[in-house]
């Protein structure tokens, strides 16, 4: 077990000094088995954080993203969270001026995550495989840069799909609705 996470933490360290090394626009901390960000890695990458516009934390057993994680790197065009045990973000995303895309698919929001909704300059959102059910229809619907929201796999309400065909401007993917068993 130890051997394990000796592994896992020179793997994480290998890759951020790549990225600081080659002042590379990217960090990926995809399948490192994190369950926070490291703390370090503040330190270790303070003189490249502006320019780091590409983070993928896909695939670790995050349970949560701070606002000091956020307001690092604040430069962010694209943030892969997928496959990681997030039910919530943080406020300070709101100040992520210019994220483009973000993927939150395969993991246990139950809420669609409201800060999102004031980040002007996304444009794509992948909640895919998550336990959402509400949608907040009329927020979607003022974000300019929207063009693509993936909702499939989620359980959304028959009433939040009614709603949202006519108000959003963008593409909406959702799963096909379970047929109603006849009695």
């Amino acid at each position: 077990m130890q051997k394990r996470m000796g592994e896992a933490v020179a793997r994480v360290a290998r890759k951020v000094n790549e990225t600081v090394e080659n002042k590379t626009d990217s960090l990926d901390l995809a399948n490192c088995k994190l369950i926070a960000f490291p703390v370090g890695i503040y330190k270790a990458m303070r003189s490249v954080t502006e320019g780091i516009h590409r983070i993928s934390l896909a695939n670790n057993e995050l349970k949560s993203l701070t606002s000091r994680f956020v307001t690092t790197f604040s430069q962010l065009r694209e943030l892969n969270l997928a496959g990681n045990y997030l039910h919530r973000l943080p406020e300070e995303v709101t100040s992520l001026l210019h994220l483009q895309a973000i993927d939150l698919s395969r993991n246990r929001f139950r809420h669609f995550p409201e800060p999102l909704t004031a980040v002007a300059a996304l444009e794509t959102i992948n909640l895919e495989e998550n336990e959402i059910t509400e949608v907040p229809v009329e927020k979607l619907a003022t974000m300019a840069s929207l063009r693509s929201l993936n909702l499939r796999a989620n359980p959304v309400s028959p009433e939040a799909r009614l709603l949202v065909r006519p108000l959003v401007p963008f593409d909406l993917l959702l799963s096909p609705e379970e047929p109603v068993p006849k009695a």
